[in-house]
């Protein structure tokens, strides 16, 4: 299977997995990343398969990049749009510092920006073949997950986000597009660090199985990089 693929968050992490494995395998990859001129191994990896991969400046956080995304792709369809672009925010936070513009920052990166994003590429993916919005997540989203407390900031964004794909799953349910949040697992990047349980080729290999066999029954849900039901 192939087909057209919008990833963002490009620069590192799961989004270049993303970009190298669809890329790998002969989809069309518009790879978006907020600071291109310094995405040296995604520059590399378009050099690599330049037929394959069209590089994007996207800050998902500014309206303007993304209508104007939207101006550069012309004609474009997409099948699978990945909102993979997020931010964690401050690490070590405990109730008593909190602060507002940072909280703030967080949920504008990784529950606004997502559905802003969709909500402006929708009639691309709605007219295309697969039809697929997928959202990166997080099982610490997970409201029942939750027995260790603290987390403020990204526990609150994912489980936000997670309620936003639940709702649009079933708005866009008679358009026939499939919307899924996943959780990638624990995964060695910059954000999961060193010790963490898994690769990101692992993590995205089984994504993408997943979102290649999604069905419309599956819609609207929250699974792991296994296809494992995770509780809201």
């Amino acid at each position: 299977m192939s087909g057209t693929v919008l990833i963002t968050g490009c620069g590192r992490g799961l989004g270049l997995e993303f970009a190298y494995q669809y890329a790998r395998d002969g989809w069309h990859v518009h790879a978006c990343c907020r600071d291109l001129a310094h995405a040296e191994e995604l520059l590399a990896l378009e050099a690599r398969f330049p037929d394959q991969i069209d590089l994007h400046v996207l800050d998902v956080n500014k309206d303007g990049q993304i209508k104007a995304l939207d101006r550069v792709l012309g004609d474009t369809v997409i099948d699978v749009l990945i909102n993979n672009a997020g931010y964690y925010g401050p690490k070590g936070v405990v109730f008593g510092g909190l602060e507002r513009d940072l909280w703030r920052q967080v949920l504008e990166t990784n529950t606004l920006s997502p559905l802003m994003l969709a909500q402006a590429l929708y009639p691309r993916v709605a007219a295309s073949r697969l039809r697929t919005l997928v959202f990166v997540s997080s099982k610490v989203g997970s409201i029942a997950d939750n027995t260790s407390g603290a987390g403020y900031y990204y526990r609150s964004s994912k489980t936000a986000l997670n309620q936003a794909v639940k709702s649009l799953s079933i708005d866009l349910a008679g358009a026939g597009v499939k919307v899924v949040s996943l959780h990638p697992g624990w995964v060695q990047t910059d954000m999961g660090g060193p010790n963490a349980l898994i690769s990101a080729e692992e993590s995205v290999r089984g994504m993408r199985t997943l979102i290649e066999n999604l069905d419309q029954d599956q819609s609207g849900s929250f699974l792991d990089y296994r296809g494992e039901l995770i509780e809201w």
